[in-house]
């Protein structure tokens, strides 16, 4: 079971378009992959058309009840399996922070999770680096972070390296990441920039595709579908292909 954390602690990167269809595209190719949403706003589950729910019946009952992954995973009709989201994952933090042992909850949830068998797990993280991301952190082999081109996003970038960093050496382990650029625009000389820059930082690291500035990303969520159910044709469904391949053939979900 290979376990992605989608991270970056600024807001507004595509953190959740990411999850969504990167996941998505897995499914189409057969992966049956997971998703846990660990965002308070629940975004992915929203933009997966899933809203409403008790939060007995979501993440936030893992953490508060101990309820196991398995019984609230849900089969979305695209062949995704959600664990959904709710805002009362907002509490966690101020419930829980002083638990010890708190951001290995995940983690051992996941072992639990028998039934997933060599799944990948996809988690949307909060942005910001609380209990929640903390056991994102822990639990995953691997972290992609997606990154805009603006200063703003940059800058939290180098922050977020830094803490993963710090994680890194209290795990005693490497936390393998790939950082993509999204809403990328070749026209723009910012965007450009942005890309030399972090190829010259990252290297390798670095995704080779770029996630288009496609309007079809920002409006699928709105009707509960990823880009490939509202359109399978447009520079972000294609995009995103790309980038599972690239990802697959690097052995990230391996």
């Amino acid at each position: 079971m290979a376990v992605i954390a989608v991270f970056n602690q600024k807001g507004g990167v595509g953190k959740t378009t990411t999850t969504l269809n990167v996941a998505a595209s897995l499914s189409l190719l057969e992966r049956k992959p997971f998703v846990i949403d660990l965002d308070p706003q629940a975004h992915v589950s929203l933009a997966l058309g899933v809203k409403h729910l008790p939060s007995n019946a979501t993440s936030a009952a893992f953490f508060r009840e101990q309820t196991p992954l398995d019984r609230l995973a849900r089969r979305l009709s695209n062949e995704l399996r959600l664990v959904p989201g709710h805002a009362d994952l907002a509490k966690v933090d101020s419930m829980l922070a002083s638990t010890p042992g708190i951001a290995g909850t995940l983690r051992k949830g996941l072992d639990a999770a028998k039934s997933w068998g060599d799944s990948p797990v996809l988690i949307d993280c909060a942005p910001a680096l609380g209990v929640l991301s903390l056991n994102a952190l822990c639990a995953a082999d691997r972290v992609l972070i997606p990154v805009t081109a603006d200063f703003l996003a940059m800058q939290g970038l180098s922050r977020l390296d830094l803490a993963i960093g710090v994680l890194e050496n209290a795990l005693k382990r490497r936390i393998e990441r790939r950082v993509v650029l999204t809403r990328f625009d070749e026209g723009k000389a910012l965007c450009r920039e942005a890309q030399a820059s972090l190829k010259e930082r990252y290297g390798d690291a670095l995704c080779e595709t770029k996630i288009s500035d496609d309007p079809a990303l920002s409006e699928s969520p709105a009707h509960g579908m990823d880009i490939f159910t509202y359109a399978a044709d447009s520079p972000g469904a294609h995009d995103y292909r790309l980038l599972t391949m690239e990802l697959l053939s690097k052995g990230f979900f391996a």
